[in-house]
């Protein structure tokens, strides 16, 4: 797996003070995890924002710090951003030990063409991301499920369907529906024929039942 690589400083300035680093273009970091004190750092947004879309959760990041000669390999564990302008605020890096198992989220990419579709059905996936473990430089940056024997509406891929490295384990349940096609939706008439005949016959009987009054 390729490891992207992050160069990270040592951050003093704390609490709302961080308002001034980020209009400097500069974002607050946490790193925390085994074998490491609880670190405040910082880094330039750029860097960031290149960054994270390539790792995701769930690719491992080689985090180095001004000053340490230590190389921390280390996890996206949580993003803050702004609620209304989406910019970045914060993030929080999680240092592993690369001897010992992990869990991650990989998400599932669809490939292939599902020919149930061609019959106007839609191509639906519930699930789009697996748990897995696996140690860290083993997990995967994502699964593949691939649709194309989806001929029919009664076909469907399941999580046991996907096939991972020996030295990755599924943790999600292995009935999870992963992608299906669901048929066409059918239009009818909410008023039917035998509505309509027996809307008829009401009417004619009220029809008679007048006439016998007159």
């Amino acid at each position: 797996m390729d490891v992207q690589n992050l160069s990270l400083s040592q951050r003093t300035v704390t609490g709302k003070k961080v308002k001034r680093l980020r209009r400097q273009g500069i974002l607050p970091v946490h790193m925390y995890g085994a074998g490491i004190e609880s670190q405040e750092l910082q880094v330039e947004a750029g860097e960031l924002r290149r960054i994270l879309p390539r790792v995701g959760t769930n690719i491992p990041v080689s985090v180095a710090v001004d000053g340490s000669d230590d190389e921390n390999i280390c996890f996206v564990r949580e993003v803050q951003r702004h609620p209304v302008t989406e910019d970045l605020l914060h993030v929080d890096f999680i240092r592993v030990d690369v001897t010992q198992t992990i869990s991650a989220e990989v998400p599932i990419t669809l490939i292939g063409n599902a020919p149930a579709t061609q019959q106007g059905g839609t191509l639906l996936q519930p699930l789009t991301s697996l748990l897995v473990e696996a140690l860290p430089m083993n997990i995967p940056a994502s699964v593949e499920a691939d649709v194309s024997g989806l001929d029919d509406f009664e076909k469907s891929i399941v999580v046991s369907d996907i096939t991972v490295a020996d030295n990755v384990t599924v943790l999600t349940d292995s009935d999870e529906f992963v992608a299906r096609v669901t048929p066409p939706r059918v239009e009818t008439d909410s008023f039917d024929l035998e509505d309509e005949e027996e809307f008829e016959g009401e009417e004619g009987v009220e029809g008679e039942e007048a006439e016998e009054e007159e």
